[in-house]
C-alpha cells in the first residue's frame, strides 16, 4: 500500500500547509526556492531554514520527508518524468495552485489521469483571503506581526547569536543583550518589537541605533531589554519570537529623548513598573 503524499514548498508550514499535511504519511518538498534559479535577482526571502521546515512538517505527523534541489534541469523535465520522483504513492494531497513539470503542465487532474488518487485541499483563510507564504512575508515586512502570526498559527521566530555590545544601553539604565540574527531577518522591518525569548517577554530594537552617532551599528542588530531575570544565553545562541511591532526605528535629537521613548516602549510591553 502506497503513501499518502503531501506535496508543496511549505515555507513557514503555515495553517494552509498544515491542512495539506494532515493525514499524510510522506511529504515531497524542495531545499531551495525556485526563484533562486529562475529570478535570482529577486529571489524570495524565506520564512524559515530548511531543517526547521522539515522538523515542522514532521510535527504534523508525516513520517518521511523527501527534498529535491530545484535546478534548471528539474524545471525542464516533463510532468510524466516528474512522477517517477514521487515513489510508492497511492494518494497525493496538494493545494489548488500546485503545478509541476515543464511549463507547469502537471496538476491534480493530470495526476488523476495517470492513475493517482488526488485530494486537492482548499485554502485556509484569514480575514476573508487565502493564507499564503507570500502574504505572510508581506505582513512581516510591513510590521503586521499579529497578522503574520495568526496566519502561521504560531509566533514567527528567528535564531541568532549573542554579540558583545558597547555598554551604551546599560549607561542609559536599559541594559540590553545584543543579538546578530540569522539571514532570515531580511524580512524584518527596522524598528521596536515586543519579543519572546527563553520564556520571557522583552522589548527589542532591530536596526542601527542611529541616535548613537559614531557608536551606531554598521549592520542591523537586535538589542533586547528584559524587565527581569535574563534567560540562559550561556551557549551564545537564542531563538527570538516576534510578537508585535511597536514603532519604526528613529533618530532622536538627544539621549534624553531616546530614554523617554524607551521608557514608553517598556510600558507598552511590561506595563507600569
Amino acid at each position: 500500500m502506497g503513501d499518502v503524499l503531501a506535496v508543496g514548498f511549505f515555507d513557514g508550514v503555515h495553517r494552509g500547509h498544515r491542512k495539506i499535511l494532515e493525514g499524510a504519511t510522506a511529504a515531497l518538498t524542495f531545499r531551495n526556492h525556485p526563484s533562486e534559479i529562475l529570478t535570482p535577482e529577486t529571489a524570495v526571502s524565506l520564512l524559515m531554514p530548511f531543517d526547521e521546515k522539515v522538523a515542522a512538517i514532521k510535527e504534523c505527523g508525516v513520517r518521511k520527508v523527501t527534498a529535491l534541489d530545484f535546478t534548471k534541469e528539474l524545471q525542464g523535465i516533463s510532468a510524466s518524468d516528474f512522477l517517477a520522483m514521487l515513489g510508492d504513492v497511492k494518494t497525493v494531497r496538494c493545494g489548488a495552485n500546485w503545478r509541476f513539470g515543464n511549463g507547469g503542465e502537471g496538476d491534480g487532474e493530470f495526476l488523476r489521469r495517470m492513475g493517482y488518487e488526488v485530494e486537492v485541499v482548499g485554502y485556509a483563510e484569514y480575514n476573508g483571503a487565502a493564507i499564503s507564504s507570500t502574504r505572510i512575508r508581506e505582513a512581516i515586512s510591513h510590521g503586521f506581526l499579529a497578522d503574520a502570526n495568526a496566519m502561521l498559527g504560531r509566533v514567527w521566530t528567528l535564531d541568532g547569536s549573542v554579540e558583545r555590545g558597547k555598554g551604551l544601553g546599560a549607561k542609559m539604565g536599559y541594559p540590553t543583550v545584543n543579538i546578530r540574527l540569522s539571514e532570515f531577518s531580511r524580512l524584518l522591518k527596522s524598528g521596536v518589537y515586543e519579543v519572546y525569548v527563553g520564556g520571557a517577554h522583552a522589548v527589542a530594537n532591530f536596526g542601527y541605533a542611529p541616535t548613537m552617532g559614531a557608536d551606531a551599528w554598521e549592520n542591523r542588530v537586535l538589542e533586547i531589554h528584559f524587565a527581569g531575570e535574563l534567560p540562559d544565553f550561556s551557549n551564545g545562541a537564542c531563538r527570538v519570537g516576534f510578537v508585535r511591532f511597536l514603532r519604526p526605528e528613529m533618530k532622536f535629537n538627544s539621549i534624553e529623548a531616546l530614554k523617554a521613548q524607551i521608557s514608553a516602549d517598556c510600558r507598552a510591553v511590561f506595563g507600569e513598573r
